[in-house]
């Protein structure tokens, strides 16, 4: 039997809710794609940054697990942290939440039928009280993800070059270069997904060449092409 991967639309603009069933044995790394979770994994609520290269697998004895993916920007104002200060990192969400609150929080989603419709709810209760992203922030990964340069995306938004940097920083955990890149990468590899072969997706993400897909392949998720498409599949912020 394998993994069993299911994601639907969140009441949260843009994010999705997701779920995952592994057998033992199943590997999972996890590729950067510009996005941060809410995770309950192991009966414990948890946060995963931004990252900016694949996570090692850590479900080596399978399991079931649900998450709240929020797109590029959304979740610092949620979660009342910068983004850069979770990047590379899973961390629990009693670091980051009252920890009465977490174990009310925790309590909920382990009674539940449907934890990922559970996790919906802490994600759609908090973002009414903590107010809307950076409207900016949300307009650069838009462009960025639209195949636009930063200094292009800059100049859209009406933002200098430094303004752009601190402000990515707290939004998306690191600077507009690095979250281009992510999102460049993603594309590629939606493009392969559809059938595209490798060196028409290089091009069509916004790469110079197919060696340049490689070469970002390598840096940002440790595994050529041929290994992640023919390997187990990857599936972006899971444990």
């Amino acid at each position: 039997m394998g993994d069993r991967y299911e994601e639907r639309a969140s009441r949260v603009d843009g994010a999705k809710v997701w779920t995952l069933t592994v057998p033992p044995g199943s590997v999972h790394p996890v590729l950067p794609d510009g996005c941060m979770d809410l995770l309950w994994i192991g009966g414990r609520l948890l946060v995963a940054g931004p990252d900016t290269r694949a996570e090692p697998p850590s479900a080596p004895y399978g399991g079931s697990f649900a998450g709240v993916r929020f797109p590029p920007g959304a979740a610092p104002a949620l979660l009342g942290v910068p983004a850069h200060e979770l990047r590379d990192r899973r961390v629990a969400l009693a670091d980051l939440w009252p920890g009465a609150q977490v174990r009310e929080l925790t309590e909920r989603v382990a009674g539940a039928a449907d934890p990922a419709a559970a996790l919906d709810d802490i994600a759609v209760r908090r973002a009414a009280v903590a107010g809307p992203p950076d409207p900016a922030m949300r307009s650069v990964a838009a462009h960025l993800d639209s195949g636009r340069t930063v200094a292009q995306t800059a100049e859209a938004v009406g933002l200098g070059a430094r303004q752009l940097h601190r402000r990515s920083l707290t939004s998306f955990g690191y600077g507009p270069k690095t979250l281009a890149r992510v999102l460049r990468l993603q594309r590629a590899l939606e493009f392969v997904r559809s059938g595209m072969p490798y060196a028409e997706a290089a091009l069509a993400a916004g790469c110079a060449d197919q060696a340049h897909l490689a070469r970002e392949m390598r840096e940002l998720a440790g595994t050529t092409l041929s290994e992640y498409f023919t390997g187990t599949r990857v599936v972006s912020a899971t444990p």
